[in-house]
């Protein structure tokens, strides 16, 4: 089988006719150069894993002339990718997961198994109404875009596409994530909003720390009597959990239900689907 990842024939010059997508800056008045392949990430082509392959590979031309591995750019320096790497990109696949209790997000550990492990076409949920096919190939370079704790369920997003991982857990991300948290409170498991008092309430909204970093303002309301709803634009290590014991509450269920723009729905739990054409996180 022909590997996907890899050229069918070499690169073409400017000369032979292949098609490029041109991207250019404003022009810089500080003069300043990155590295290529963060410039590629920043303007969002690719990751800069894509970028060095794509480099490698004869794909990337910078201000005309071919690019060389680690080259310093202006800001303003004309950035042109050839065609292929258009075509590449295009078969790389994004995957929703409901992952079920049990399941690590990235590499097994401690005997648990990867989410990952669960893309297979016996679990592709009956309802999703891609017309993407399911092929092994699809499973090669497939990682998680952020984390969900082994003792939490709900949406986990896996992706080959730089750009999706990038908008996701890049430093600069502003994408939200929506969780529902079912809490006790001491001994009280039952109606704990009304035992739960409000300035902690306002603490878990904004005023505590982790790791010695201030956590950035967070919208968290009451859901019903025991549940509470949280929406984040950080993803610290178990980050709800640690923030519940810091105002006395302790999660006893703990859900993903959105990431930005999408939903988990009625995905089932322990199932996939791909990533629809008119979805955008």
């Amino acid at each position: 089988m022909t590997d996907p990842l890899r050229p069918t024939q070499p690169p073409r010059s400017p000369a032979s006719g292949a098609v490029r997508v041109v991207k250019a800056a404003a022009p810089s008045a500080s003069g300043a150069t990155v590295r290529l392949n963060k410039r590629m990430a920043e303007l969002g082509l690719c990751s800069r894993r894509e970028a060095d392959d794509w480099i490698a590979r004869g794909w990337v031309r910078v201000n005309g002339a071919p690019a060389v591995m680690g080259q310093p750019v202006a800001a303003d320096a004309r950035i042109e990718i050839d065609r292929q790497a258009e075509q590449q990109q295009r078969q790389q696949v994004t995957i929703l997961i409901n992952k079920p209790v049990g399941y690590v997000s990235g590499q097994a550990e401690d005997g648990h198994e990867p989410a990952v492990a669960l893309v297979q076409p016996q679990n592709r949920w009956r309802e999703c109404n891609s017309r993407m096919r399911w092929g092994h190939e699809q499973l090669r370079g497939l990682a998680p875009a952020g984390r969900l704790d082994i003792d939490s369920i709900g949406l986990l997003v896996l992706t080959q596409d730089g750009r999706v991982a990038r908008q996701l857990i890049g430093e600069d991300s502003e994408v939200e994530k929506e969780y529902l948290v079912r809490v006790s409170y001491g001994a009280e498991s039952v109606n704990v909003q009304a035992l739960f008092p409000p300035e902690k309430l306002a603490l878990l909204r904004h005023g505590l720390s982790l790791d010695g970093q201030a956590l950035r303002p967070a919208r968290v309301e009451w859901q019903n009597p025991e549940q509470l709803r949280f929406v984040l634009k950080e993803g610290k290590k178990r980050q709800i959990r640690r923030m519940c014991e810091q105002v006395g509450l302790f999660v006893t269920g703990l859900k993903r239900v959105r990431i930005g723009g999408v939903n988990l729905g009625h995905l089932p739990v322990g199932q996939w689907r791909y990533l629809a054409p008119h979805e955008r996180f």
